[in-house]
């Protein structure tokens, strides 16, 4: 079901798994700090068990039902690191394209290992190896925000969308409808942010993890024992509620991911709709459930 590249590749390395075809990743709207952060990030947290991967992907593939995608699809996963993403819709989806423009494509060989109806390539947003209206679905996951201009960015992935084809994409929310609470910790980890990103990769590593232990692990702990004291709903409101429920080894990496990168941007539920609808999607679904937000538009 795979197509031919459009255009030839600088090289192709042999991964332990599969060949990897390496394009150009050159261009305007790309932070080469940030690529390769995330490359080095990858490459440390690539031992996704099948449970974590399956747990947290029924909270982001929520909204994909099966006239989204199917056995029928041909799909493609921009900015696909170490490809759970592309591993758990293999088995819903006909063949994906697995696309990255760091080393993440080495984390990805590792954890896809031989599943048959998955292709791996180094690329960008913009130097994507396919023509436009080639594939029946497009996703993007927790990645645009990331990218300088992050509509642009989406109108090259959406443009390799056939004509009633569907995008999904997760992009950072702004708390917009969060409580006084969540916006002051998250002004305190802001600032944190800010100071650790600019860190040599080995400190940065190691304080990401003090982080961790330091700044998810009291939210998620209080959490877990309110929900075991029989206080559920005053869990749900506690900040970072989310990972409650997670293993330390997500919780490290989400740490890295949030704290690690020097570009991060943050939208409100109608920005995200506004970047979606100027990318020519319509019939737009927004996930009324975290994280937010996700989304799915069909192309018009």
């Amino acid at each position: 079901m795979k197509l031919m590249y459009n255009k030839e590749p600088l090289k192709v390395i042999k991964g332990k798994n599969k060949e990897i075809s390496i394009f150009s990743t050159d261009g305007e709207n790309i932070d080469p700090v940030v690529v390769k952060d995330f490359g080095d990030e990858w490459i440390k947290f690539k031992d996704f068990s099948e449970k974590e991967i399956d747990q947290i992907a029924k909270m982001y593939f929520d909204i994909l039902d099966d006239n989204i995608i199917n056995k029928s699809t041909y799909a493609l996963d921009i900015g696909c690191g170490t490809g759970r993403w592309t591993k758990h819709l293999s088995k819903r989806i006909g063949f994906i394209e697995a696309v990255d423009p760091s080393n993440a494509v080495l984390a990805a060989d590792h954890l896809l290992g031989n599943i048959d109806n998955v292709r791996i390539a180094k690329a960008s947003v913009e130097t994507i190896p396919f023509n436009d209206e080639t594939f029946d679905f497009a996703m993007s996951i927790g990645v645009l925000h990331h990218i300088p201009d992050t509509q642009k960015a989406m109108q090259d992935v959406v443009k390799k969308v056939k004509s009633g084809g569907y995008f999904y994409v997760y992009l950072y929310h702004n708390l917009e409808k969060r409580g006084l609470i969540f916006k002051t910790v998250f002004t305190i980890s802001e600032g944190i942010r800010k100071m650790v990103c600019k860190f040599p990769p080995k400190i940065k590593r190691f304080s990401c993890d003090m982080l961790a232990v330091t700044t998810y692990m009291p939210f998620v702990l209080s959490g877990r024992v309110l929900s075991a004291a029989g206080f559920k709903k005053l869990a749900d409101k506690m900040p970072l509620n989310d990972y409650q429920d997670k293993s330390f080894f997500i919780i490290r990496n989400d740490a890295l991911d949030k704290y690690g990168t020097t570009l991060e941007q943050r939208f409100s539920k109608e920005e995200v709709i506004t970047l979606m609808e100027n990318s020519g999607l319509h019939q737009i679904v927004v996930s009324p459930r975290s994280p937010f937000y996700h989304a799915v538009g069909k192309k018009l």
